[in-house]
């Protein structure tokens, strides 16, 4: 048996990186039978059989697995927003944050276009996210922040996350420039841009660590956590748990608790706390309906 990592899947084929090269494979029928899917990223099992194809026997235990895009095992999101054309939009930004930490996926923040915003646009920015998660300021056209950002990728399976039209292609082009990603058209009427990637393949990088090219993230994950967990995707919140008077305090509506009183001075960010109340609420009437 020899072990890998399934980086590309098409028409019920699957590439498999080994030690001793890439096998083209098929998935035993037992995966059919079960509904058991294969998943690019997955670690595996295979052997190679009389015909010179690989067949996958097991898959091995999986750190996280997403639906949309279908991949599995990421080690580090790099969440991408643009600050300005378009602007950020930090409710969007925060949900992709949950959900990487709910998947216990590492995180790095990157903020694209900086040529085109103000001193205090990236000011602003920085004065929420910088404290929490590695965060690197980049102009795709210039390669400004792609040697700080490719330190960050080194040795790990990583994954471009972010809304159309913020610069994901051009900036993993600028970065592993053999990918030749298709990029997309920038609407003059949203700023936004289209998905253009159509399946998810994973590519190795020549200054070490792999990196998933997706569809995008269609869905998010953060109205899986529960209102209990919720407080535990915002690392900030971690120094004070606690310290509120309720020991099932979810620093909302009650007295005495120790984050909305960090909020309330500036130790825990506005633009944080607030996006915790409004995916708490959220959460809520999921539950209710």
């Amino acid at each position: 048996m020899i072990k890998g990592t399934i980086t590309k899947g098409i028409g019920g084929f699957y590439e498999v990186k080994t030690k001793q090269g890439v096998y083209s494979c098929k998935g035993r029928g037992l995966f059919r039978k079960d509904q058991n899917i294969l998943f690019v990223g997955d670690e595996v099992l295979i052997e190679e059989n009389e015909t010179g194809l690989g067949v996958i026997n097991e898959i091995l235990p999986r750190k996280n697995l997403f639906i949309r895009p279908p991949v599995a095992n990421i080690e580090q999101m790099i969440v991408i927003m643009s600050l300005a054309k378009p602007e950020p939009n930090y409710v969007i930004l925060d949900k992709f944050l949950v959900m990487a930490e709910k998947n216990q996926v590492n995180c790095v923040i990157g903020f694209n276009k900086i040529d085109l915003a103000s001193p205090e646009m990236r000011t602003y920015a920085e004065s929420i996210y910088a404290n929490i998660y590695p965060t690197v300021f980049l102009n795709a056209k210039t390669g400004e922040g792609l040697v700080e950002l490719k330190k960050l990728l080194i040795d790990k399976k990583n994954v471009f996350a972010g809304p159309s039209g913020v610069g994901k292609s051009t900036l993993m082009n600028k970065i592993q420039e053999n990918l030749a990603l298709e990029t997309g058209k920038i609407s003059l009427k949203t700023s936004r841009g289209k998905h253009t990637t159509r399946h998810v393949e994973l590519y190795d990088m020549d200054f070490g660590g792999m990196i998933f090219d997706t569809p995008g993230f269609t869905s998010f994950e953060v109205l899986t956590v529960s209102e209990e967990e919720l407080q535990l995707m915002y690392p900030e919140f971690a120094k004070y748990f606690g310290r509120c008077r309720f020991k099932s305090c979810r620093h909302i509506n009650e007295p005495d608790c120790a984050i909305k009183d960090a909020a309330a001075d500036g130790r825990i960010h506005a633009s944080r706390y607030q996006s915790y109340m409004n995916q708490y609420t959220e959460i809520q009437e999921k539950k209710r309906y």
